[in-house]
């Protein structure tokens, strides 16, 4: 009877502690996944992330549900993109007017931005900047562990110096530097490593017929046979041109949010 008894206690103490631990963890909310990685790579085990733009959704388009704005109430900071993304400008008011206390990062500030194109997290020289954002918040609303999110900070920068070597490694070798995508996603990626995007969809609207067929001439005479499409979007127009033109569509995912591997799988992929 001693030994069961002792055993409740000691479950109780244990979880107690547990729950205790998972309570002291701040919330912090983002946009998209990829911010996911950056936040939790910073804020290690003393952070619990919400992600607003769910997987296989895009942040062009998405509609926040009632239970995800209630969580932006227990938040106490949000690391916004920052870039001009859809789904903030449509959003972001209404969410800073349901947590007024919660702090408001803008991860692009730092970042040399591009005209109409708010994809910043897909160049890793652009994230090292997010990751400094992000960090700064984190210190300001939790200064007592500034320096343990220094060497994660610290850590993570070194893998993305990493990554970006590798990248330009990869990439080193490819001839025709020119690539056909049905969303131009990848603006700060080509300006970062010398290439060229060629969208099929522009400004959010699907190509005309006199469109397609000008893709296709493109194409044959200048981008190969692969047409990169993203898990996001329909590809439909993208099979069109591949289909003319013998080559098929890719998959690439903008928004996986295991960034550094995921990056390192579309150089590749851009390489072949």
């Amino acid at each position: 009877m001693k030994r069961i008894l002792l055993g409740i206690i000691l479950c109780l103490i244990f979880t107690g502690v547990s729950y205790t631990q998972e309570n002291k963890k701040i919330n912090v909310a983002v946009t998209i996944l990829p911010q996911v990685e950056f936040v939790k790579r910073v804020g290690g085990d003393r952070v619990r992330v919400t992600v607003m733009v769910p997987p296989g959704a895009s942040p062009h388009t998405y509609e926040p549900k009632p239970s995800q704005l209630r969580e932006i109430s227990k938040a106490k900071m949000y690391a916004k993109v920052g870039s001009g993304i859809e789904f903030e400008l449509a959003w972001m008011d209404k969410i800073a007017s349901i947590n007024k206390k919660m702090l408001i990062v803008d991860c692009s500030k730092g970042i040399k931005l591009i005209d109409n194109d708010p994809h910043i997290w897909l160049s890793p020289r652009n994230v090292k900047i997010m990751v400094e954002n992000i960090y700064q918040g984190l210190i300001k609303i939790d200064p007592v562990n500034k320096e343990y999110y220094r060497k994660n900070r610290e850590k993570y920068l070194k893998k993305l110096d990493k990554l970006d070597e590798e990248i330009t490694q990869v990439l080193s070798g490819m001839k025709n530097r020119k690539i056909m995508v049905y969303h131009p996603a990848w603006g700060y990626f080509c300006r970062e490593y010398n290439l060229k995007q060629i969208p099929i969809e522009r400004e959010g609207k699907k190509p005309t017929p006199q469109g397609i067929a000008s893709l296709i001439k493109e194409a044959e005479a200048k981008s190969g046979k692969i047409i990169f499409a993203s898990p996001q979007f329909s590809t439909k127009s993208a099979e069109v041109i591949a289909r003319e033109i013998g080559g098929k569509v890719v998959l690439i995912d903008p928004l996986a949010e295991n960034y550094l591997e995921n990056m390192r799988k579309v150089a590749k992929v851009f390489a072949r």
